[in-house]
């Protein structure tokens, strides 16, 4: 129940869904009271936040410092495993396997497959529970791995982490004190590295799906407000709020249960 809570609650804090209650509250003030300036302002700013919010400059200024503490990783340590994190997915079996991996998961899992090519004899560790009565986040992940040449005896599935610190401490059973490469999403990485660390992990980091775009873009696509661009910013917000949380409770902390 608490877990539902934190999540329900930490997804209206995201940017769209925010702004759009501010906007609610505005009309509310516009059409059924006398304050009249408070509602004007309250919709005016959240009218402008939400313009600046979906404008690539502004998008992915806000999310590129934290996607670049961790370059892509092209070395060549000897590991044993390649833990890929679970993200959003959904489970439709007449669906081409990828279609159900949502939004970060596709480009993490296709990631952890490059790597497991270039490391012969190393396991692909695939976590996240399930959502209500379809197969786990997991599963379905590795069902994709497996459409892309992976044989299932050189996969793991761990199918009851319900968030990242509970990943941590499920892979912290599986590998021990050995290196790893951890692979999640590049905005993802950094809060990521510190509850793996927190539990006396040695992970390599590896960011896929890089979203801040650094190289040229047409002036259409600067200017022009996005739906793609709106969504950089949640990430970054998303995160920030996530590192607030982690370092509130602690859990990034070496010994953190």
């Amino acid at each position: 129940m608490l877990f539902n809570l934190k999540k329900f609650f930490g997804a209206m804090l995201m940017p769209l869904p925010l702004l759009m209650l501010l906007m609610g509250l505005a009309l509310l003030l516009l059409w059924f009271t006398r304050w009249q300036k408070s509602g004007k302002t309250i919709f005016t700013l959240s009218w402008l936040f939400l313009l600046l919010f979906s404008l690539q400059p502004v998008a992915d200024r806000l999310l590129r410092p934290i996607e670049a503490q961790y370059q892509t990783y092209r070395g060549n340590d000897p590991v044993s495993y390649i833990v890929v994190l679970g993200g959003g997915y959904t489970y439709n079996p007449d669906w081409a396997p990828s279609s159900n991996l949502l939004g970060n998961s596709l480009p993490r899992v296709t990631e952890g497959v490059r790597l497991y090519l270039a490391h012969p004899g190393a396991r692909m560790v695939f976590t996240g529970a399930s959502a209500g009565s379809m197969q786990s986040n997991a599963a379905t992940a590795a069902l994709v791995a497996e459409s892309l040449g992976v044989p299932r005896s050189d996969m793991v599935i761990l199918r009851e982490p319900r968030d990242t610190e509970e990943e941590a401490a499920q892979v912290a059973k599986l590998v021990g004190e050995q290196p790893f490469i951890l692979v999640t999403s590049a905005n993802h990485l950094p809060r990521a590295m510190r509850f793996f660390e927190a539990k006396g992990l040695h992970p390599i980091p590896a960011p896929a799906n890089q979203l801040a775009i650094d190289s040229p873009l047409n002036i259409w696509d600067r200017a022009t407000p996005s739906s793609m661009f709106l969504g950089h910013t949640e990430r970054a917000w998303y995160e920030t709020l996530g590192s607030l949380w982690q370092w509130l409770k602690g859990a990034d902390r070496a010994g953190a249960e």
